[in-house]
């Protein structure tokens, strides 16, 4: 279009010829007149510029021994009360930054960069989310310590433990006891926490260690980096007979057993199909979705112009659970849309029958209730 432009430019004129074409004349004139663009031409030295002595004089101060610590705001105050003047301070300013002697007096402090936990669970026992919460005691100011385990697969609560204070010896002895029981071998497992006092500490970390246990902790300042978690401690403070306060610790363990109890064979997750979280665990689940299915087959029978869309089908089942979904869950997603409905879809998945771990008052001494 350029080449037509300049063709028939001296006949149409350009910006007739421009505007016919749908070609800006700002582009013609740009391609057309680059090879003419003119030198760039050096910048003259201001007047008022100093010279490349009385610059080196200038630095030679600066350089004082007893300027070491001052800044060129000092140094200019002080010379001008010698009775000396030589520049003002942003052409020392500008003298220093062109000899490299501009920087911070201190080393500045390098916030650390938090890689983003992208974690990923296709059966139980493979990923665990844990954290605490404070239950309100009988006065105020005063809390007990909920330590929950939790399963995200099959979102069961694997462990937990209820004490008077949050302690890292008492989470490295809860997490012990919970693999222990669960039979988690060397590698297998990853432990995701947020970065309080207790999941930060040593002890957890060697005991962790020690198991074949990898951690995984939470970005600072981010809400979502545990959303298992603070899902479940939210079933548990919206429960209609969750009180405001508890008026001792017994009252608070008899509580949370009865509560995790009917968490876990009891309430039906909606991303777990419906099942509860030990159907998933225990792989009672399929039964359970093909005796549902029976049930809707069956209805679908009896009344089939009550169902337009064919017959009903139950929920499908998860497959997976993540944490900030990882590329490799992508790809999995994608190929459960093209699996059958009856097979399982995207949710999680819940561990045995629940033992509970329980702190008794005082020091801690770790129990199992099932």
């Amino acid at each position: 279009m350029i080449a037509k432009v300049q063709e028939v430019a001296s006949q149409l004129g350009i910006q007739p010829t421009c505007a016919a074409l749908g070609l800006s004349r700002a582009t013609f004139y740009r391609n057309v007149y680059a090879h003419a663009a003119r030198p760039l031409i050096p910048r003259s030295k201001p007047l008022q510029a100093l010279s490349a002595d009385q610059t080196q004089s200038v630095l030679n101060i600066l350089h004082e021994p007893r300027f070491i610590d001052q800044s060129p705001t000092e140094i200019y105050a002080q010379l001008l009360d010698e009775q000396q003047y030589h520049c003002s301070i942003r052409t020392m300013y500008r003298i220093l930054e062109r000899n490299a002697e501009i920087r911070d007096r201190r080393r500045q402090r390098e916030h650390p960069k938090f890689s983003k936990p992208e974690l990923l669970a296709t059966a139980p026992n493979r990923v665990w989310s844990w954290d605490i919460t404070k239950l309100n005691g009988p006065a105020k100011w005063t809390y007990y310590y909920l330590y929950v385990v939790l399963d995200i697969f099959s979102r069961k609560v694997v462990g937990w433990l209820l004490a008077e204070r949050e302690s890292a010896s008492l989470a490295s002895r809860l997490v012990s006891e919970i693999c222990e029981r669960e039979g988690i071998s060397q590698g297998d497992l990853i432990l995701h926490m947020d970065r309080g006092p207790a999941m930060k500490s040593k002890l957890l970390s060697q005991t962790l260690g020690s198991l074949g246990v990898t951690k995984s902790h939470s970005r600072p300042y981010v809400s979502d980096d545990n959303p298992f978690s603070e899902s479940q401690f939210k079933t548990l403070k919206y429960r209609p007979d969750f009180p405001e306060r508890f008026a001792s610790l017994a009252e608070a363990e008899d509580f949370c057993r009865d509560f995790f109890a009917w968490y876990n064979h009891e309430h039906h997750h909606v991303s777990l199909g419906l099942m509860t979280p030990h159907d998933i665990h225990v792989g009672l689940a399929q039964e359970k979705w093909d005796r549902r299915a029976k049930v809707l087959q069956q209805a679908y029978a009896s009344h089939p112009e009550r169902y337009p869309r064919g017959c009903p089908k139950p929920p499908p089942l998860p497959t997976a659970a993540w944490i900030n979904k990882p590329l490799a869950a992508a790809s999995a997603q994608s190929a459960d849309q093209r699996a059958p409905k009856g097979a399982q879809a995207d949710g999680a998945v819940v561990n045995e029958q629940m033992p509970v771990a329980v702190a008794a008052k005082g020091p801690t001494t770790l129990f199992a209730t099932h």
